[in-house]
């Protein structure tokens, strides 16, 4: 159990790391619709590219932001029976989801790889004149993304088997 807590401990970190190095494509946002529409009105000046990488950036920081915010907590519960769960019957039912979340994101991300794929044999770009081309490596985001959300979920489940069997007590950001 010990080298499965060092392990998912390590995943977790990584996340960690990443969710907040991703955070700041949400400043590049801003900071790139503000010159497209300071650009646009003042200046009667638009390029296609600037625009697309707009929702470039916004893709990024959705699919980067699931396993950050699953690493910190911060994931939608619906509560409906939960809240009145035991705090053992919660956190077999957090190892069972984080486990299905798992196998599910794993899944989504070897898929997605052939999307990948396909868009780089293509030489996919954008269809706009003027638009950003190696579209893969926008599409290149998916597989990531969820290879960290299924990183982060099997941390997840293994954090929780832990505490289940009494090998470590719940961090502040678990259930």
């Amino acid at each position: 159990m010990t080298v499965l807590l060092k392990i998912a401990d390590g995943a977790d970190r990584l996340v960690r790391i990443v969710g907040e190095a991703m955070a700041w494509t949400a400043l590049a946002m801003v900071l790139l619709i503000a010159f497209n529409v300071i650009a646009r009105y003042l200046f009667s000046y638009g390029v296609v590219g600037l625009q697309e990488m707009e929702w470039h950036l916004m893709a990024v920081g959705a699919l980067f932001g699931m396993p950050y915010a699953l690493n910190r907590g911060e994931e939608v519960r619906v509560d409906v029976l939960y809240g009145s769960f035991s705090p053992r019957a919660k956190r077999m039912v957090d190892a069972f989801g984080a486990l299905c979340l798992g196998v599910i994101s794993l899944l989504i991300a070897w898929l997605a790889l052939g999307f990948v794929a396909q868009s780089h044999a293509l030489g996919e770009s954008s269809a706009d004149p003027g638009g950003l081309p190696y579209r893969w490596i926008l599409k290149a985001a998916i597989p990531t993304a969820f290879l960290l959300l299924g990183l982060q979920a099997f941390a997840r489940f293994v954090f929780d088997i832990a505490a289940l069997a009494g090998h470590r007590p719940p961090s502040p950001t678990e259930s």
